[in-house]
């Protein structure tokens, strides 16, 4: 059990309709549920000796909560703001607090779509950004953080 307290701490925030993944437009996000891309996050995680805690809201609210709460608590984030990406400035500005990795995930590629899905109040402040893989990026994502932390 000691072993497990030293794992770095990873926290993967789900923005809004990602609980509906696997039934909302497939063709576009995957047919994964958001159950199993967090059960293949958890096991991705041990691997890579992380300990990761995944939260999803559909409130913006309460997304800006989690992460407040995250800082001091976590060594890195995963986030993925959904459709906030586009238009939350709280979830930047309470971003912004933190310092440690933040990785910004995004399942399509936002710059192949609608003109206002191309812009990210987050992008320039996050460490790094990966678009365009599905639930895979998540992965991806995971794997940058543990090699930053």
């Amino acid at each position: 059990m000691e072993a497990d307290a030293n794992r770095r701490k990873v926290l993967v925030i789900h923005g809004p309709n990602l609980n509906m993944l696997g039934k909302r437009e497939p063709d576009i996000y995957g047919h994964q549920t958001l159950d199993e891309v967090n059960i293949k996050l958890e096991d991705h995680a041990g691997k890579l000796g992380l300990h990761i805690e995944t939260f999803q809201s559909n409130h913006e609210g309460a997304i800006v909560e989690k992460i407040q709460q995250a800082y001091g608590a976590f060594d890195g984030i995963i986030i993925n703001p959904a459709a906030y990406t586009h238009t939350s400035i709280a979830i930047r500005d309470a971003l912004v607090m933190l310092d440690i990795p933040i990785i910004e995930i995004q399942l399509s590629n936002i710059y192949k779509r609608e003109p206002f899905r191309h812009a990210s109040m987050i992008s320039d402040i996050v460490t790094a950004q990966v678009s365009g893989l599905g639930p895979n990026g998540y992965m991806l994502a995971l794997e940058g953080l543990a090699q930053m932390i």
